[in-house]
């Protein structure tokens, strides 16, 4: 027919006017399958993949959460823990994922942004194939030993490592890890001598602790709480700017004269394409949940602070501005995925 000679690849606009009206039909009722499948969630029970091993801090914030969300919802919302690759796991789960908020990823903020700097044939770009939710808990990370290690804060366990080199390993929960990281840094400015131990399983690193077997440790700050309370492990410091409500007497790395200030978070991400209402309804409830006196109560019970209200685009710009932070840490230190 004339004019289909100039007929562009996907353009309608000389089509003839039967398969113009059927290109626009099937256009409009994709919009719509679409538009319906984001206004009927969740239709089935919703898939929460923890970048965490069973015990950690971040399943424990992720049950809580699941819990809730459940019941807002009237849907299942399971928890499925992937540990291990620094959160790579977890987060390739998730980004090879549908994107119709059936399947989340919950994950603290270490591994959101270390697995980047650190593995360089990483099968997902967390800035292009997972969209920020909602940020659930903020909070630093603890330095801790064993009791019998001899030194009662930052300075004096700085001075004995100094003065031991390559005598003491410290452990955390992933290369990677904040815990890792911070370690990293610190050992840069202070010329400690000692080597890194990555754990799977944050149960499994503080029963070592406790027993001995390793000396020194970071964790998150919900995870230990038993074991300082029954004094099998002594707390020296912990990172960020503010001590937290569970461990008070445990002074910041600032307060011992090493001012550490990222502050570790946990967050809820899922598979780009996510439709944005469901992105939405999201955030909303998770900031709501957040806000009730239950939960937090729940979180100082964790030993956790609730972030401020956050929209998903805030949410992306920390994970955006840590990224930047984190990897020159990385790259300063040379540390590699093992």
């Amino acid at each position: 027919m004339p004019g289909t000679d100039f007929l562009a690849p996907g353009d309608t606009m000389f089509l003839p006017p039967i398969a113009a009206v059927a290109a626009f039909l099937a256009l409009a009722a994709a919009g719509a399958a679409h538009a319906q499948t984001a206004d009927a969630w969740p239709a089935r029970p919703v898939q929460i993949i923890v970048a965490g091993s069973a015990g950690s801090g971040t399943d424990l914030m992720s049950r809580a959460m699941a819990q809730r969300l459940a019941a807002v919802f009237g849907q299942q919302f399971i928890v499925d823990n992937r540990p291990g690759a620094s959160g790579a796991i977890a987060g390739a789960a998730v980004a090879k994922s549908p994107a119709d908020g059936h399947t989340l990823l919950y994950t603290n903020g270490s591994f959101a942004v270390m697995a980047p700097a650190l593995i360089r044939t990483l099968p997902y770009d967390i800035q292009r194939d997972l969209v920020p939710v909602a940020q659930t808990a903020v909070g630093g990370v603890l330095l801790l030993v064993n009791p019998e290690f001899p030194a009662k804060n930052l300075r004096e366990l700085v001075e004995h490592v100094r003065a031991n080199p390559d005598r003491y390993s410290y452990g955390s929960w992933a290369v990677g890890s904040s815990g890792h990281l911070i370690m990293e840094w610190l050992k840069q400015q202070t010329g400690m001598r000692m080597n890194h131990v990555a754990y799977q399983a944050v149960p499994r690193l503080l029963t070592e602790l406790a027993s001995g077997v390793l000396p020194i440790a970071w964790a998150d700050p919900s995870a230990p709480l038993p074991f300082l309370r029954s004094g099998k492990v002594r707390g020296i410091a912990i990172s960020g700017n503010v001590r937290v409500p569970g461990t008070p007497d445990i002074a910041t790395m600032g307060e011992q004269g090493y001012a550490f200030d990222a502050v570790g978070w946990f967050g809820v991400f899922a598979p780009a394409g996510t439709p944005a209402n469901v992105v939405r309804r999201l955030n909303e409830e998770i900031n709501r949940i957040q806000s009730t006196a239950e939960m937090q109560s729940l979180m100082a019970r964790m030993n956790f602070e609730p972030p401020p209200v956050k929209s998903p685009a805030q949410f992306r710009d920390i994970v955006a501005s840590d990224l930047q932070t984190w990897k020159k840490i990385v790259t300063d230190n040379n540390i590699r995925a093992e």
